[in-house]
This record gives structure tokens, C-alpha cells and sequence, in this order.
């Protein structure tokens, strides 16, 4: 569980798990690309790659190779487990 809260805890990664709840199996290069046009961040591609690396960690994105690709995609059941930790409370009127 700590691992998720690290992953969400940066900016980039959030952006990079906003850009893959668009489109799925992108890859290093789009999503670099679309890191910059649509949230105005420039990190490197070698901290991208560190950035996916912990998301991956943590269970947020899975990864395939296929040819000289990698496509990552993205997987929000961990984050179940943020809801089972505290259920939901109503505000007392």
C-alpha cells in the first residue's frame, strides 16, 4: 500500500496515469509527447522511464514488449485498496 501512495504522491506520475486512462499501450516516446502538450511538464525520457518504473512497482502500469517496443497500460485495482481502507462516511447535517 505504501508503494501506491509514493506513485501518486508525484505529479508526473499522476499525469502519466491521466494520459493512460485516455488511450492504453502507449509508449515511452507518446506519452513524453503528450507530457508536454497537454500538461505543460519536460522531464527526460530517462525520468519518464524512472517514473514508469514506480507506477510499475506499485502495480498501477504493466508493461509489454513487443519489437524494439514497450506499451504501457495502466491498472487502477490497486487503488481498490484505498477505498476498502476507509469506507465512505456521510457528513453529519
Amino acid at each position: 500500500m505504501t508503494d501506491i501512495y509514493r506513485a501518486l504522491a508525484d505529479e508526473t506520475r499522476r499525469a502519466l496515469l491521466d494520459e493512460l486512462l485516455g488511450r492504453e499501450k502507449q509508449t515511452l516516446f507518446e506519452l513524453c509527447s503528450k507530457l508536454a502538450m497537454n500538461h505543460g511538464i519536460t522531464p527526460s525520457r530517462q525520468a519518464v522511464a524512472q517514473h514508469l518504473d514506480i507506477l510499475e512497482a506499485a502495480g498501477l502500469v504493466h508493461s509489454e514488449r513487443s519489437g524494439r517496443y514497450r506499451f504501457h497500460t495502466i491498472d487502477t485495482s490497486p487503488l481498490a485498496g484505498i477505498l476498502d481502507r476507509w469506507p465512505p462516511r456521510k457528513a453529519e447535517s
